[in-house]
Formats: structure tokens, sequence, C-alpha cells
């Protein structure tokens, strides 16, 4: 596809199917790729001799990276080429990824899992803000990120059971060899299939080397401090604790006083910028209660096998494929400030529905796996948006920078809260839950806790956001 026609702005997606289907499957392997492998660790553990620190590593070594990473490559992307930085991003994840085969010993996996972090670090920004360059109609872009959310989400839904089924024939270096193939298709299709960066779009303000690096030495505290809680306790993260707090004053009087800082402070004022960042924060603490407990619950209180769990799950992946084709009208209907507010609210209600009836019957489960994953839905495609359109052109990477790292430290934060509340309450391995009805009971009184103090916190951030947002 020339740049000639996609600078005419296409008028429907099929148009530019080739760009879609590059973004969306970038997407998905941002989504898919640490859930997929969480299903392997055993194996891992046994082929390679790891041990419990080793295996934390390997997962979180990942996530840290990514997370931590996102907002510095989100600004060196405005300023040096969002879909260069793409390019560059998709062809080092598929080294990074093909490294797995020269891997030997846990050490030698943790850096390669690192090495992969920071690709796809500098992939993520520019999912959503190459799609913002392809068009510029609402609603057209409305349902392109639709799309390119609903690939995702629904990978990380199934991620697990995949990583499974592939196990079962074939060995667990596969799952991050696949990333292979798909890098080299999202290469091929991007560079087809979107223009070159122009270079009178970039942001032309130098960028905030310090600034930079102390944003990201304090978000991956956070995310690590967030680990630290649910493996080790709360007394084993003070000292990251304070790590995070220095690093985040250091971070906070270097931008006031600089001349050019990373992301301007006023722009995250803007109510619907800041709104929908709420509004993606509630949805990462809701992903996060819904992700760690029900597939516990179904397995180690109710006895449910590993498929029956991910069929127990099925309502979830149902519901994000169905709602996709009707968020772009929904948002008509409403606009978009109402039905954001909306779309977090069900995330809400999803919640509430489980704290309280999930332990008595799946029904009430089903139910709110379907309400959760409706609000997601909703939410990641119109607080996605909005969050775009109320920055800049010259700070697309960094707005959708902002937004996955706003869902990844609330997801992370999320988790901390429940598996703290859960290991406070539970004495030894959670694998006796099922062991004595008392056990289990005990356990499903500390998921109502923690699954009810994220619905207490999800729905602050829901009030504050829809408040907030009309003074839009």
């Amino acid at each position: 596809m020339s740049a000639a026609v996609l600078d005419a702005r296409p008028t429907s997606l099929r148009a530019v199917w080739p760009a879609i289907l590059g973004l969306s499957v970038v997407f998905l392997v941002e989504m898919l790729d640490n859930s997929i492998l969480s299903v392997a660790l055993p194996t891992i553990a046994r082929e390679l001799r790891a041990g419990a620190t080793d295996l934390q590593w390997i997962t979180s070594g990942y996530s840290l990276l990514f997370g931590g990473l996102m907002i510095a490559f989100g600004a060196i992307a405005d300023r040096f080429g969002t879909r260069r930085m793409m390019l560059i991003g998709l062809s080092l994840f598929a080294l990074a990824s093909l490294a797995v085969l020269l891997v030997s010993t846990p050490t030698e996996l943790v850096a390669v899992r690192a090495a992969i972090g920071v690709t796809a670090a500098m992939t993520a920004p520019g999912t959503m803000a190459l799609c913002f360059r392809l068009f510029d109609q609402e609603n057209l872009l409305m349902r392109a990120t639709s799309l390119i959310a609903t690939v995702g989400l629904v990978g990380m839904a199934i991620g697990p059971t995949v990583g499974g089924l592939i196990l079962q024939v074939l060995p667990w270096q596969t799952l991050l060899v696949m990333n292979v193939p798909i890098a080299v298709l999202a290469f091929v299709c991007i560079s087809r299939g979107i223009p070159r960066d122009d270079p009178a779009k970039r942001n032309t303000t130098p960028l905030d080397l310090p600034g930079a690096l102390l944003g990201t030495a304090t978000l991956i505290l956070v995310l690590w401090t967030a680990t630290q809680v649910v493996e080790e306790g709360w007394r084993a993260a003070i000292p990251s604790m304070i790590g995070t707090v220095l690093s985040a004053a250091a971070f906070v009087v270097h931008e006031r006083r600089t001349a050019h800082p990373i992301f301007d402070v006023e722009l995250i004022k803007r109510p619907a910028v800041s709104a929908s960042l709420a509004y993606e924060a509630a949805m990462g603490l809701g992903m996060a209660a819904i992700a760690y407990s029900v597939s516990l619950q179904l397995q180690l209180v109710w006895g449910w096998s590993p498929a029956q769990a991910a069929l127990g799950n099925l309502p979830q992946v149902v519901v994000l494929i169905a709602v996709g084709p009707f968020v772009e009208k929904f948002a008509d209907r409403l606009g978009t400030r109402r039905a954001g507010a909306i779309g977090a609210s069900a995330v809400v209600a999803g919640l509430l529905i489980y704290g309280l009836l999930g332990r008595y019957d799946y029904v009430f489960i089903a139910v709110a796996l379907a309400l959760t994953a409706a609000g997601m839905r909703v939410v990641a495609t119109i607080a996605g948006v909005t969050v775009m359109r109320g920055l800049p052109e010259d700070l697309t990477s960094t707005g959708a920078a902002l937004s996955d790292t706003s869902q990844e430290v609330a997801g992370s934060i999320g988790m901390a809260v429940t598996g703290t509340i859960v290991a406070a309450a539970v004495a030894g391995s959670l694998t006796t839950i099922g062991s004595s009805a008392a056990a289990a009971h005990t356990f499903e009184n500390a998921v109502t806790t923690a699954t009810l103090t994220l619905t207490a916190i999800c729905a602050g951030l829901v009030i504050w956001a829809a408040k907030y947002s009309v003074r839009n």
C-alpha cells in the first residue's frame, strides 16, 4: 500500500487491513507473552533446575522492564519516529525470542526474558499511536482500536490454555520461539501498510534523559515492590518502598526544574486525559482481582480440573469478542464520556457480584466474568482513544505509553493487594486449600475481602473520573 493512499485517509478498515493486522498481532504478543509462559514454569524448573527465585525473575523480569520502560520509549518514539521505533523493536524482539534456543541455565533464561521485556516496551507505545496515524474519522478510529483491543484481550484470556495445549506436544521453548514468525508478520504488515514517519510531525524538544531514567526507575520500583509484596510479604518490600518514594520524589523535583520535561504534567491535568487514565487504572485493578482469584477458586476449592477451569473462564472470552462490534455504536449513542463511565461501572458491578456471591454458585462467577469483560472492552477502547485525542499529535506515543502503564501499574497493585490478603489469611501452601472445609472457607473469606477492597478502590476511581470529566 502506497503512502499516497494512506495520506488520503482511508474510509474503511478493509482499505488498510495489512496495517490493522500488523498492529493487532503486536498487541496480541504484548498481552500474551507473560501469561502463556506461566503454564511452563513447572517444566522449566525441572529441565533447567530452577529454584523459586529463578522462576520469580523469569516472570517478573519481563514485566518489570516492559512496564517500566514504556513511557521512556514512548518519549523517544515521539522524537525519532514511531514507525521506526516499532520496526526496530520488532526486529530485536524476534532476535531476543529466538535466543531462548541457546538457553541452558536459569540465569540465561532470565537474561532472555529481560531482553524480550525491553524490546516489547519498544513496540508497545506505537501500537495505538500508529493506529491514529491511519484514520481521522472518530468512528473508524474507534472501530480499529476496538478490533486491536479485542485481539489482545482475548489473547490474554486464552493464553494459559493455548500454552498448556502446546506443551502437550512441543518443548517449552516453543512458547517463545513462536514469537519470531509473529514478529516477522507484524514487521512486514507495518512496513508496507503504514507510511514513513513525517519529520515535520515529530516532537522537536530535547529528550529529557535524566527524567526518563528517573521515571523508569520509579515505575520499575513500583512494579518490583508489588511483586515482592505478593511473593515475600510487606516487610521484605520495605527497602523497595523506600527506594520508590525517593525515586519518585527525585523525578518530581527534576521535572519541575527542567525546561523540557519528559512529559508536561499540565497535559495530564486535562479532564478527558486524567479521567480516561483513571478508568484504565480501574480496569487494571479489576483484571487483577478476577485473574488471581477465579481460577484458584474453581480448581483448589471446588476441585475443577485445569481444563474445566479454562472452560469456566469462557464467559469472559465470549463477551470480549461479542461486545466488540457494539462499542462504537454504544459510544455514538451515549457519547464517549457517558459510555466510558458506564463501562467502568460494569467492571465495578462485576467485581461486587463476585466478591459477594461468587463463592456460592458458578452462575454468579459467570455473571461477574461477563460484566467485567464487557466493561473492560468498552473502557479499553474509549479510554485509549480519549487519551490520544486529548494530547498533541507529537505526543501520541507517549500518550499510548501512559495508557498502557496505568493499567500495568494498577494491575500489579491489585495483584499485590489480593495476594497479601490471601497470604495473610491462609496458612501454608495454597495447594492445601481443598484439604478441609475450614481451609476452603478461610480462602473464600480472604478472596471476598480482597475483592471488595479492590471494588471500593475501583468505585472511587470511577466516581472521581466521572465527576472530573464533566469539566472538559
